[in-house]
């Protein structure tokens, strides 16, 4: 009865095509925006709604490159830039460049302390976090409605196994233990997203498809969006550590933050938006993602196309299997939204086995040699899925100059 699921039947109804009624349904709609800057990084700020902030210094300059005609060009330059230590690459157009080299600096409140203890968070629990990356932020976003159709109308919705590896991408960079260092990747990664994102603020509005189920918003991927999104990763993924009684000390757990809040300002968020601590991430999570969470036929149909991706990955886990663990990750409410179909059988074990794996693993952390040893095999498995979602190919974080075909 797999094939007959309600998510299945849903999509080949043609429920997409048509825009029926869940597509005309309002989704719910965060409250009012009450949050105060004073709990932010910046510990200060004008607490407009973000709502209605976008990225003033990235939008008008994608905008221009488009417009020129430059995104082949500008494409091609910037896979030669991999390394946060590299020089921008010769012959990017002088706005752009000039953007870019503002764009990567750290900001001045980046804290090399905090940012060693992130490696040291990620060397002992990278193998929930990687999970939970996965079969948790990544379904979770398919029920946030502004998040699915952005993504589904935009031009990384036509290829979905691409688009995840991207993300991926950005997943496994900041997990990586030279993330921020002169060899790593991630200062790279984070521009290059805040690149896509400014793209994609010019392009969607041009798409009949999103404008006609975005709810009222004219531009997408607003301040309020970004902080959306970085909520169902750092917020989520230590809300979850704690339900699985995963022991995480205060330093590894600031030390996770930290790394987070240097990803949201490199992403573009603003720093008065940025929570300085984890009670004031968990407040305006509450504020900002929970009472958004909605079913979407966009979200429903994204929610297919990744599990299959999952189960070709792995072609020993079964769709009960996969069903069944997805929902012990996100919840049922965030279960239904997304059309997960309950599994009598599987969702008892997983609930009962989970919580002992969980135990007996955090039981050999602390012996001799252990934390390398789980790290080197934690490694190797999240290079075969980037492997493995790239096509054996390098993922290349490009800007679109186009939405989705229709």
């Amino acid at each position: 009865m797999d094939g007959l699921s309600r998510r299945r039947m849903l999509i080949t109804g043609g429920t997409l095509g048509a825009l029926g009624a869940l597509g005309a349904a309002a989704p719910a709609q965060a409250r009012p925006w009450t949050w105060a800057p004073s709990g932010s990084v910046a510990g200060k700020g004008a607490g407009v709604d973000p709502d209605w902030v976008w990225d003033d210094e990235a939008d008008p300059v994608l905008a221009a490159v488009i417009d020129r005609g430059d995104v082949p060009k500008v494409n091609g330059l910037l896979r030669q830039w991999t390394r946060n230590d590299q020089p921008l690459p010769a012959g990017l157009p002088a706005d752009l460049r000039d953007f870019m080299e503002h764009a990567r600096q750290m900001p001045a409140w980046a804290d090399t302390r905090k940012l060693k203890a992130a490696v040291d968070f990620t060397k002992k629990k990278g193998i929930y976090t990687g999970a939970l990356y996965g079969l948790g932020s990544g379904l979770m976003s398919t029920a946030i409605p502004r998040e699915a159709r952005a993504v589904y109308y935009s031009k990384g919705g036509a290829d979905m196994k691409d688009r995840i590896a991207k993300t991926a991408k950005l997943g496994y960079d900041v997990g990586d233990l030279d993330a921020y260092q002169p060899q790593g990747t991630m200062i790279v990664t984070c521009v290059k997203t805040r690149l896509v994102h400014a793209a994609v603020r010019h392009l969607l509005p041009q798409s009949p498809g999103w404008s006609q189920t975005s709810g009222g918003q004219t531009i997408p991927i607003s301040q309020a969006d970004l902080m959306v999104t970085w909520h169902s990763l750092p917020t989520f993924v230590m809300r979850k550590l704690k339900d699985w009684r995963v022991p995480v000390s205060t330093t590894e757990s600031d030390g996770f933050l930290h790394v987070w809040q240097v990803t949201a300002h490199l992403l573009g968020i603003l720093d008065e938006y940025i929570p300085a601590s984890w009670d004031e991430a968990n407040a305006q999570s509450k504020q900002a993602l929970d009472p958004v969470l909605a079913a979407t036929p966009e979200g429903q149909n994204l929610t297919d196309v990744l599990l299959d991706i999952v189960a070709e990955l792995d072609a020993g886990l079964t769709r009960p299997l996969i069903n069944a663990f997805s929902r012990y990750t996100v919840g049922d409410r965030v279960g239904d939204l997304i059309g997960l179909d309950r599994e009598p059988f599987w969702q008892p074990l997983i609930s009962a086995a989970w919580p002992l794996l969980v135990a007996f693993r955090e039981g050999l952390i602390p012996l001799p040699l252990i934390p390398e040893a789980a790290w080197t095999v934690e490694e190797a498995i999240r290079k075969f899925v980037l492997l493995f979602l790239g096509e054996a190919q390098p993922i290349d974080l490009e800007i679109p100059d186009t939405n989705r075909p229709s």
